[in-house]
């Protein structure tokens, strides 16, 4: 939702940072919540004592003083009681029923009846409109009848002069300087702080000042981006009689906090059905049966999930809605409709998953509240996702009930509400990859009329010259901008399945990357599809592309526009992206207007001409394609603002007619770049196309200008029209669907009466959604026998071969990783180190110990174990810049080389002469311990065969002046470790040596790698064969390698902050011997 309604408080403290001072009396006032501390009012703000106060809740409710919800004239603890007297009351508004938790108390104002005006701004497509009366008050009256009214245009800049000729005739004197001024600078700051509406009735005109007494007002929310430092923080209250509740406020930073959208709406907490829609349009379709049918006082939720959220996100909204759900049990059980239409991108499968994780863990609860689950879905990956439904099905205890495309998507509705009944579990339909098998494009059988196969024509792709009034034809070529190649690839197949000559993508821009080449598939071969960081380039080596698709965000979707609006070769748009300020919509709008260009979008996945061109993911993967028939052209043109339901379309036009000529989803925003009529016209001009699909929905008014080409016969072609949201009405508060447009703000907005004008006007409108496939068919039929439309052969479609990821992740094909790991995921939502969450790693503290334990040996140690690795990093991680290794390090650095290159010098340099002793002593000691050698036949056995002992010896240390790091971790093993045989196998040996040199000591690299293997062997945690081998792959070798590693760090930062120059060895410190023979 973009334009979002404030509180009175929050609008006036806007006014009072934004507005120039001197414009207005600065607005005074207190916000009043359940929390407020009475007492500590009066001394924050002194004129809540000295003056005569109002008082009124501050909750969206309109006409106040009407309702008697305005305490005037009253004193403080008045205005304490008034509000005592209300606060967590019930309080009926209409037919709704809320509690007052909020009101604002402000100073009274005397004044006369004849200071008192209005003022209102609003915005709508093509500009701005102020209203201004001088009557204001309770009592206004019918503000379109008085008001006077001044249109400005968008980007326009108005001044004073202009206020005063067209809205202020009827003030006069310093109040006209003062009003003029007023309105001029609050409409300035309408504009700044993107809002969409703003009312202040009345607004007290005085000769020395003005005053704002009540406010309404709503910003553009989706302009956060842009006004975050001007706006700070907003709290967007709900409407009046529906609480906000902390799962919905969890969603909704879900949603923030997501690519994705995630909505939900709690409508009626106790109700006994419950939706879990994929889609902003077939969420409300769904709605709108639910409440046809009868189930308006049970439906607990609107909400809406879309735009490919990942299976964790899936899962956390499921969850959300199964939380609320199992809360109370309803006598007659409750109903799960987990819905949607056909998805364009959207992987089922991944989304199902989510779903099915969250059922799982609510097993019990459902089977107790006696839930029944109604499924219908598809798009890509859908029948693995149907399948791993219908699979958990089996398990849950409870009813699920599992449908695909091949059933009317609010089918289930009626089902689960006993309307109709529920039939037998379909037979699976052909799988995803049937299509790439001979004939398999042909296994789904289709309904329709068969077209007729002698002596007509063979449907073709239409004529590749471009026709006037078309935005497409067969050799349309299109630049990309963002780097989207699953849509770019999309493209390319669809363009090979409808036999194009060529692809339709001609380039692609994206600023981040250097120009570079991206491989695409074409059919069995692969192509090049140039990149360029520029899109001037993009434009000056493709001058024959006429499209520009525009993938980029919400935050750059405006500059990106604004610059291909730069160059005349493009004629069409298609802006993706969803959240897109409105400001900036309406100047694209308006720019693209003066340049002729048309614009699809904001907020929508594009449009398809079968057989000619598709707009990035829409009409979705391939087996929708061949099933929908969009490969060739058919004799039905639609419009929708929904993309989702553009999909939906494609398969009911596709099965109840010939098929679709082309379809474009105009977006959702509330000011879509191109609009209803201007694509059902260029349709209806078209001969090729006999009938027109309308798919509109609550808010706005532009389906009013098909009911105007009706009445004056500009359309005379049949027009099959719906509009969705037929179902706002029922609700006793306002619910904001998941389209921005889609909220109506007068009756002449909402579906049922849009509906009904169409049909007064000629068009054919079902009595619900649930008939359209029926009433586009009936149209249909008609025309056959009419001979309008003369059905054509059909020509089977080339095969596209399947991408091998997409076949991997559908099943269809395997083959031998090229590695494999045991010790961390990243794939999901969060890492895993051997299967722990790294949040867990860190909430327990496992610390660097714990996270060496599941990295390395793929389980959690004892904490003694973990602590014995945690002092072994430390006594190994240096020894001073002499050893072979910091002194590598340092040379390495001072001759300037990067922290990595100086790190692996070091590195380098360790093995059996230095730090290699770790694996060596343990592999020794253990040997010799295991072949049950006594400690003195373990020294000589040694001296015979005229090798060291590794881990004895130290140049320093000795029994006299002993190593305190050994002594340390010695002291450590012998209290903690539950036994250590080879420790004290080698202090045995330890004693033999130092009897013979007091510097034979067992060292750290000794103590270490013996005490190592105690741990290994005797902690519990390994079995006999897992410690062999950890000794044997080098792991204890791999703890001096980790501890030295943080020294060479510390000596490479060490020598880049001392500033020391390049390294060379002194003269004096080199002996150099040269051959005699040559010495003379």
């Amino acid at each position: 939702m973009s334009a979002k309604a404030i509180r009175e408080a929050t609008g006036k403290t806007l006014l009072n940072n934004h507005l120039p001072a001197g414009v207005c009396a600065p607005c005074r006032f207190v916000p009043i919540t359940e929390d407020t501390q009475w007492d500590d009012l009066p001394s924050q703000h002194s004129w809540l004592k000295s003056e005569k106060l109002v008082v009124k809740p501050d909750q969206l409710i309109k006409r106040r003083g009407k309702l008697g919800l305005i305490k005037v004239g009253t004193n403080f603890p008045g205005v304490k009681q008034w509000v005592g007297e209300r606060m967590n009351k019930d309080q009926k508004v209409g037919k709704t029923i809320g509690k007052l938790r909020t009101f604002i108390i402000e100073p009274f104002l005397p004044h006369d009846q004849s200071e008192e005006a209005y003022v209102c701004i609003f915005s709508h497509r093509h500009g701005d409109t102020i209203l201004f009366t001088h009557e204001g008050g309770v009592d206004i009256g019918d503000v379109d009848a008085k008001a006077l009214k001044l249109d400005v245009a968008i980007e326009e800049n108005i001044t004073v002069k202009q206020i005063k000729e067209q809205l202020l005739t009827q003030v006069n004197g310093p109040r006209k300087e003062k009003a003029g001024a007023f309105i001029k600078a609050l409409y300035d700051l309408y504009v700044d702080l993107n809002f969409t509406y703003l009312e202040i009735n009345p607004l007290v005109i005085t000769s020395t000042d003005i005053y704002i007494i009540d406010l309404a007002a709503k910003l553009d929310a989706t302009a956060e981006f842009l006004c975050k430092a001007k706006w700070g923080e907003i709290d967007y209250p709900p409407p009046f009689g529906r609480d906000a509740l902390p799962e919905e406020a969890f969603i909704a930073d879900l949603d923030a906090k997501s690519g994705a959208s995630l909505k939900l709406t709690i409508l009626n907490e106790k109700g006994r059905i419950w939706t879990m829609v994929a889609g902003g349009g077939a969420s409300v379709i769904y709605s709108d049966t639910i409440c046809e049918l009868g189930g308006a006082s049970e439906l607990a939720n609107y909400g809406e999930y879309s735009g490919a959220p990942s299976e964790q996100q899936t899962y956390e909204y499921a969850k959300t809605i199964l939380t609320l759900m199992t809360k109370d049990i309803h006598p007659k059980g409750k109903i799960l409709i987990v819905g949607g239409g056909i998805a364009n991108f959207t992987n089922v499968a991944a989304t199902f998953k989510g779903i099915v994780r969250a059922l799982q863990e609510y097993q019990a609860k459902l089977v107790e509240g006696n839930v029944s689950i109604f499924v219908r879905r598809a798009g890509p990956n859908y029948q693995e996702g149907l399948r791993v439904m219908r699979e958990v099905g089996k398990t849950l205890g409870i009813p699920v009930h599992v449908f695909g495309n091949e059933t009317h998507m609010t089918a289930i509705v009626s089902m689960a509400l006993g309307k109709r009944p529920i039939p037998n579990e379909p037979t699976a339909v052909s799988h995803t990859a049937n299509f790439l098998l001979p004939g398999g494009q042909n296994t789904a059988q289709s309904p329709r009329v068969d077209r007729k196969a002698e002596n007509v024509p063979i449907l073709n792709a239409v004529s590749p010259s471009k026709t006037a009034g078309q935005l497409f034809h067969a050799n349309t070529k299109a630049i990309i901008w963002g780097m989207q190649t699953r849509a770019v690839q999309g493209m390319l197949d669809f363009d090979f399945v409808c036999s194009r000559p060529e692809p339709s993508v001609a380039a692609m821009v994206y600023p981040f990357t250097g120009d570079h080449k991206q491989k695409f598939y074409w059919g069995h071969k692969e192509i090049l599809v140039p990149v360029y960081k520029s899109m001037a380039d993009a434009m000056k080596k493709h001058p024959d592309a006429d499209v520009l698709i525009n993938f980029a965000s919400l935050r750059s979707a405006y500059d990106s526009t604004i610059e291909t609006l730069k160059f005349s070769q493009i004629r069409t748009i298609a802006i993706i992206a969803e959240g897109i300020p409105e400001n900036l919509t309406r100047i694209l709008i308006k720019k693209a207007g003066e340049k002729g260009v048309s614009i699809i979008g904001p907020a929508t996945v594009g449009g398809i001409k079968p057989g000619c061109f598709k707009i990035g993911n829409t009409g979705g993967m391939m087996d929708n394609i061949l099933h929908s028939k969009l490969y060739r052209p058919g004799s039905v043109a639609y419009v929708s603002r929904s993309g989702g339901m553009s999909n939906e379309l494609n398969n009911l036009i596709s099965l109840n007619t010939d098929g679709v000529y082309e379809g474009v989803a105009i977006g959702g925003d509330r000011y879509p770049g191109t609009t209803f009529m201007d694509h059902l016209l260029r349709y209806h001009d078209n001969p090729e196309v006999k009938m027109l699909v309308l798919l509109g929905e609550v808010g706005g008014v532009e389906e009013y200008e098909v009911c105007e080409a009706l009445k004056n016969k500009r359309i005379v072609k049949p027009i099959v029209a719906w509009c969705i949201g037929t179902c706002a009405g029922m609700f006793s508060s306002e619910v904001q669907f998941g389209h921005a447009g889609a909220c109506a703000n007068a009756e002449r907005e909402t579906a049922l009466a849009k509906n009904k004008a169409l049909s007064d006007c000629g068009a054919f409108v079902p009595p619900s959604f649930d008939n359209l496939g029926e009433e586009v068919r009936r149209v249909y039929e008609k025309l056959l026998i009419e001979g309008i439309i003369v059905p054509r052969q059909e020509v089977p479609p080339p095969t596209v071969p399947m991408d091998y990821s997409w076949a991997r992740e559908l099943g269809l094909i395997r083959k031998p990783a090229s590695f494999m790991t045991s010790i961390s995921d990243e794939r999901g939502q969060e890492l895993l180190y051997a299967g722990m969450p790294i949040s867990a790693v860190l909430e327990q503290g496992l610390g660097i110990g714990g996270v060496l334990s599941l990295l390395w040996f793929q389980r959690r140690l004892p904490t003694y174990a973990t602590t014995f690795l945690e002092m072994c990093l430390m006594v190994t991680a240096d020894h001073g810049p002499a050893v072979s290794g910091a002194h590598n390090t340092i040379v390495c650095t001072r001759a300037g080389k990067d922290l990595v290159s100086s790190l692996v010098s070091g590195l380098l340099t360790i093995g059996d002469r230095f730090g290699g002793a770790l694996d060596g002593a343990a592999r020794q000691f253990s040997e010799a311990f295991d072949k049950g050698l006594l400690p003195m036949e373990f020294v000589n056995d040694m001296r015979k065969k005229g090798q060291l002992i590794m881990g004895i010896g130290h140049r320093v240390k000795s029994l006299n002046n002993p190593d305190k790091r050994v002594e340390i971790i010695k002291d450590f093993v012998k209290k903690d470790f539950p036994v250590t045989p080879l420790l004290d196998y080698a202090l045995e040996v330890e004693k033999i040596t130092t009897s013979k040199k007091p510097n034979l000591i067992l060292n750290v690299d000794g103590v270490i790698g013996v005490a190592f293997v105690d741990l290994l062997r005797n902690s519990g945690s390994f079995t006999q064969e897992e410690a062999e081998e950890y000794i044997s792959i080098g792991t204890i070798n791999g703890l001096f390698v980790l501890g030295r590693s943080m020294g060479f760090i510390g000596h490479f930062l060490d020598q880049k902050r001392l500033k020391q120059g390049l390294y060379r060895h002194p003269w004096d410190d080199i002996s150099y011997v040269m051959p005699e023979h040559y010495s003379s």
